[in-house]
């Protein structure tokens, strides 16, 4: 028996990253794992990886796992994969929020001449992710 069997676990920004591998090691320990995130196929991205590719790598390592293509930025979007988790499992155990939306960080211009609308994006994702209250 692996350690969370029977636990339901929702990882967002779970592509690639640190979402991916906190996603990797809860299928390796028995959760099922609801895999979120943008990039469902990866054909959307510039960058690789995506939830098919997670999925199929915790599934090859004898894991369950669901891929739901989330923009955790858009509020209806995040109540649909909360109420999806609901109407499907017996609770939610596990919460792991790593999206992230990269808008170029490394090629942007210094912070000063950067335009607050800039970080709107970059941070919605961090606060939007979690559950929103009932």
């Amino acid at each position: 028996m692996k350690s969370l069997d029977g636990k339901v676990a929702v990882v967002s920004g779970a592509s690639r990253g640190i979402g991916k591998g906190c996603a990797l090691e809860l299928g390796e320990a028995g959760a099922k794992v609801y895999v979120t995130g943008r990039s469902a196929s990866g054909a959307e991205e510039a960058v690789p990886g995506s939830l098919g590719e997670t999925v199929a790598e915790i599934q090859a390592s004898g894991g369950q796992a669901v891929a739901v293509a989330c923009d955790h930025t858009r509020d209806d979007q995040v109540r649909a994969l909360f109420q999806r988790i609901q109407a499907e499992e017996s609770g939610l155990d596990i919460l792991v929020h790593s999206a992230f939306v990269d808008p170029g960080i490394e090629n942007s211009a210094p912070f000063w001449e950067t335009p607050l609308s800039w970080y709107d994006t970059l941070c919605d994702a961090g606060t939007r992710g979690p559950p929103p209250p009932p």
